[in-house]
């Protein structure tokens, strides 16, 4: 699906509903980032409803509600968390505000599910970890680029059926293009949405984490700059970190916002997992040169080199396991632990980052 910016990318998949009609209701609430989208196209395709719209910029709200017939318009943020037939609020506000409307929705009985990242600073974690064991409710995250990419999904089901054998490192590229013009005034706003080791590299190390297996990990070393951009101050183009996880598997992770034009989509998003058995690389939204869209995977191990196509084959399970999780209170889609330990880490790393010009 390409795109020429990330803020777009929203992909449609194959209804895959887990539940009967009208079982699983939500709301979005919170529409600043386009990331929205996804995150209720995947929702509905696996048997939500959405039925409330609600942002304080009414542009917005109806632009949404355009692209969801049936969505009803709300008047304000409380009409929608006072309705007790809401399970579930779905957010993509400005990622400095993510924890605070979390902390509102789970204040009224209901599950929270938010655009990366999960929060920008440690005290707003600690916050959502007492907040979650208090009312019981969920914080779950969108990390579209592993749970909303075909290739990386498959990647993650090969890696636990033991293609690769014992994963020892994931390497990470997260290039975006960086369209300053259309991008709103918080973008330029480090307090705001986070740092980019925050921000992008959210993806980053979700996935590492997801990849290897690991519970908890340690940041070596990372890296911001704004090496081109200094008339915005407060924009970070560069990031780079290096991670070690608690069974020693390593990781190595680049987030930037210097994409060409003459690329045919917003980021040639990649990740490369070495095992003891082989290893593969995700080209996950392109395949650079080729008309071939994206959704490759490429596998050498000992019986050869493989190419695995995956576009349309695959799905997003991880929207069907989060209904459900819900629901039946389980942890399907995502552990609430893994969860927070990838905002935990990310923020560390922007904040224990090394600034270099």
């Amino acid at each position: 699906m390409p795109t020429a910016d990330g803020m777009s990318y929203a992909p449609k998949g194959k209804p895959a509903p887990v539940c009967q009609e009208g079982d699983f209701v939500f709301a979005a609430v919170g529409l600043d980032h386009g990331h929205i989208y996804g995150m209720c196209n995947g929702l509905t395709e696996a048997g939500g409803r959405l039925k409330w719209a609600y942002d304080p910029d009414p542009a917005k709200t109806a632009a949404l509600a355009a692209s969801f017939p049936g969505v009803q318009v709300a008047r304000s943020e409380d009409e929608v968390l006072e309705d007790p037939g809401v399970q579930l609020v779905a957010g993509a506000a400005v990622p400095a505000d993510h924890a605070a409307l979390g902390m509102r929705v789970m204040a009224h009985g209901k599950d929270y599910f938010t655009d990366k990242p999960a929060l920008t600073t440690l005290d707003q974690l600690a916050q959502a970890r007492l907040a979650v064991e208090s009312t019981g409710r969920k914080y779950a995250v969108y990390y579209s680029e592993r749970v909303h990419v075909e290739s990386a999904v498959l990647a993650g089901r090969l890696v636990r059926e033991g293609a690769l054998g014992r994963v020892l490192q994931v390497i990470g590229l997260g290039p975006h293009r960086a369209n300053l013009a259309s991008r709103p005034p918080w973008f330029f706003e480090r307090e705001r949405y986070g740092g980019i080791l925050c921000d992008l590299g959210s993806h980053q190390v979700e996935q590492f984490l997801w990849f290897t297996g690991n519970s908890d990990a340690r940041v070596v070393g990372s890296q911001v700059a704004n090496y081109a951009h200094k008339d915005r101050p407060g924009l970070e183009d560069f990031g780079d970190c290096h991670l070690v996880g608690e069974n020693g598997a390593t990781g190595y992770f680049r987030v930037d916002w210097f994409t060409p034009d003459g690329l045919s989509g917003w980021g040639d998003g990649r990740t490369f997992i070495l095992g003891t058995l082989g290893y593969m690389e995700l080209r996950k939204y392109l395949n650079v040169g080729t008309p071939d869209g994206g959704n490759h995977i490429y596998l050498v191990d000992a019986g050869g080199e493989h190419h695995l196509s995956v576009s349309r084959q695959v799905g997003y399970p991880f929207f069907g396991e989060l209904i459900l999780d819900c629901l039946e209170r389980t942890e399907r889609a995502m552990p609430q632990a893994h969860t927070f330990k990838a905002a935990e880490l990310c923020v560390v790393a922007e904040q224990e980052a090394n600034r270099t010009e």
